[in-house]
């Protein structure tokens, strides 16, 4: 997606250990315009899979999978890494290592929200080990649900996470891949 790849190159930042900051548009303040246009975009790559549900892991896949959501008119339902005093009854678990945060969380998601019924289309904003997107993908199968597939704005292609998950049948459509980042900011996308 043109429109994304151009707003990394002009506002993304670029940190040593492979990190792209893409917080001043997309998970920390949110470009809307930006995002309802990725949604749009990841709507019209799936439009064929029978969405029922948008499914993200907490925090920064909210703001992607509300965008979504709202394109495919179906709920968002996202993952959480700590049980509350309102989450009832049981849940579904897994767990991620994160590459962000060097933790590991055991998410969760309430059986009351995700049944074998449903065909889930799974959203984060970014892709580089595919611990959460697998993560995310384990949650859905203890349900018996459909994994539709998984939709992410910024898969670090450089990283194994996309050929993982894609080797397991799992099909991935990111709106940018970066093939590499260097230290002196310079960032390249995958061609096509």
């Amino acid at each position: 997606m043109q429109l994304l790849e151009d707003r990394i190159i002009k506002d993304g930042k670029v940190f040593s250990g492979n990190v792209l900051k893409v917080d001043s548009f997309l998970n920390h303040q949110i470009d809307v315009e930006l995002l309802d246009k990725m949604g749009s975009e990841v709507k019209q790559l799936f439009e064929n899979e029978n969405v029922t549900k948008v499914l993200t892991i907490e925090a920064s896949g909210i703001g992607v999978g509300c965008m979504v959501a709202k394109h495919f008119n179906c709920p968002l339902l996202f993952a959480k890494k700590t049980k509350t005093l309102n989450i009832k009854g049981d849940v579904y678990t897994s767990k991620v290592e994160s590459f962000t945060h060097q933790c590991t969380y055991d998410i969760i998601v309430s059986k009351d929200f995700l049944n074998e019924t449903d065909t889930v289309l799974i959203v984060d904003d970014f892709l580089a080990k595919g611990n959460a997107l697998i993560g995310l993908i384990k949650l859905v199968k203890e349900a018996d649900a459909k994994v539709a597939g998984a939709a992410i704005a910024i898969e670090k292609g450089f990283q194994d996470g996309g050929d993982m998950v894609r080797k397991m049948g799992v099909r991935v459509e990111s709106l940018a891949i970066v093939d590499s980042m260097n230290d002196d900011g310079t960032i390249v996308f995958r061609e096509g």
